[in-house]
């Protein structure tokens, strides 16, 4: 009965400020949904990262007959400087950090290219335009500085690439995205909360002289918040209904209805199993926010 009672007061007052229970209910559903998003896209980052940094390579390219660097001023590299590296990256210094090589001659990295490119770049295009190139498994992406520091200004190799370089400008964006909406997100919760405290205390001042009737009667100060604090809840928890809503349409519409056919270089995207993970943490958010909101707005009503 009394927990009847509660609900049909928490209930009653939804009904009283329907339009403040609106706003509440769309503040907190776009405030989470960028938290959701936010952590999602947290996700996406680190499963790109793993992702790249285990298959990204350190390349090692010779000189050809058109190379202007410094170390290549006799030319093409001659098969006793392709050699040279050959030793060096099986040499004892290096082969503890190293997976794999593969060594790719010009003809083969001609054949790679074209491959890759499309026909009519063929016409263009002729072998010796291209390094012979030194492909770099490591054990640790970490230690590629070790491989570059290496090869550095060695006579015959035009030049030693870190692969995953080109993707830290991706890396970057994403993050960057990430605390935009981070920031964002913060800002709507901030707003969410503000709105909570003010919907209760509007609730409390309409409901003044039931209050006042029910603390003659000797119900406890919890009695009489409990209600307002799940008229908080209640609405707090339709926008994070809403917002997980929003963030599995994101998925299932967004990540694999549309970038995962149109982006082929990402072969790794969070999924609905991530989705689930970062439901939960969303729901949980805005009922803990609504209730410190609520509970603090109410408790403060009932001090003046």
């Amino acid at each position: 009965m009394r927990a009847g009672l509660i609900l049909s007061e928490a209930f009653s007052g939804l009904r009283r400020n329907i339009s403040m229970v609106i706003s509440v209910v769309l503040v907190t559903f776009v405030s989470l949904t960028f938290v959701g998003a936010a952590m999602l896209m947290q996700m996406q980052i680190g499963t790109m990262r793993d992702y790249w940094v285990d298959r990204a390579q350190v390349a090692v390219y010779m000189c050809t007959d058109g190379s202007r660097a410094s170390t290549c001023t006799e030319g093409l590299a001659t098969e006793a400087q392709v050699d040279e590296v050959r030793q060096k990256l099986e040499g004892p210094a290096l082969s503890a950090l190293i997976r794999d090589v593969t060594y790719q001659d010009q003809d083969a990295a001609f054949a790679e290219a074209l491959r890759l490119l499309p026909e009519d770049y063929a016409e263009f295009l002729t072998a010796d335009q291209f390094p012979a190139t030194f492909s770099i498994n490591l054990i640790d992406q970490s230690q590629s500085d070790v491989i570059i520091e290496a090869f550095k200004g060695q006579t015959g190799v035009e030049q030693v690439k870190d692969q995953l370089q080109y993707l830290e400008p991706l890396f970057s964006a994403l993050t960057v995205a990430t605390y935009v909406a981070v920031g964002i997100a913060g800002l709507m919760l901030i707003a969410a909360v503000l709105l909570i405290a003010t919907t209760i205390r509007l609730s409390a001042y309409a409901r003044r002289r039931e209050i006042g009737i029910m603390r003659l009667v000797g119900a406890s100060n919890r009695f009489i918040q409990t209600p307002f604090i799940l008229e908080g809840v209640f609405a707090a928890l339709i926008g994070s209904l809403l917002a997980s809503g929003a963030i599995v349409a994101g998925i299932h519409f967004g990540v694999d209805g549309y970038l995962r056919e149109r982006i082929g270089f990402v072969t790794t995207w969070v999924g609905l199993s991530d989705a689930w993970l970062v439901i939960p943490v969303v729901i949980g958010i805005g009922i803990v926010l609504a209730a410190l909101s609520a509970g603090f707005a109410i408790r403060r009503w009932l001090r003046a």
